[in-house]
């Protein structure tokens, strides 16, 4: 699976911002693939491996910064992906538009970022979506993608003004089902 470098780096962005003083043992502690990767140049547009760029300085952000807690270091750099993301003329077209309309659109644009997968909305309501993540190149175990997408949407929705948003996985391809539901409700 293959991850654009916007979202490559918003990795290397969220430590910088937050754990400063500590980024050079970040990077220290990533393998030599990866380093060459947060080394740059990244580029925006051009795609990279998931496992590399994504997956494994995240894993030494939550061995580092959350106590190792993989989960939780995705989550907070995929709020932080958000927050950069949707700055500026999009924060106020996020804070006009409906939350349901803003992670429908957002899904749209999802395989903008991650190939090769879809996402799609399965349902929704006043105060509550579905979402649903298929891929064939998604690795099973990998919580840091399902997280970071989910931290992604839950800092989204509170942009657009949503509180008390909660996300869980009826479903989820790490646990071996074929695809995994996000079940969003705000």
């Amino acid at each position: 699976m293959e991850v654009k470098g916007t979202a490559v780096k918003s990795i290397s962005s969220y430590v910088k911002l937050n754990y400063d003083t500590r980024y050079k043992e970040w990077f220290d502690n990533l393998d030599k693939d990866t380093q060459k990767i947060m080394m740059g140049p990244i580029l925006p547009t051009d795609w990279y491996d998931v496992e590399k760029a994504t997956v494994k300085p995240t894993v030494t952000m939550g061995k580092l910064f959350f106590y190792g807690d993989t989960e939780k270091a995705a989550w907070e750099s995929g709020r932080y992906s958000a927050e950069i993301a949707l700055k500026g003329i999009y924060k106020f077209f996020v804070k006009a538009s409906s939350p349901s309309f803003i992670i429908s659109r957002a899904s749209r644009v999802f395989s903008t970022y991650y190939r090769p997968c879809s996402l799609s909305t399965a349902s929704t309501s006043n105060n509550s979506l579905q979402l649903h993540l298929e891929s064939n190149g998604i690795d099973k175990t990998c919580v840091v993608t399902q997280a970071r997408i989910a931290g992604w949407i839950e800092r989204a929705l509170e942009i657009s003004g949503c509180d008390n948003v909660e996300i869980t996985f009826p479903e989820s391809m790490t646990r071996g089902d074929r695809k995994t539901i996000f079940d969003i409700k705000w």
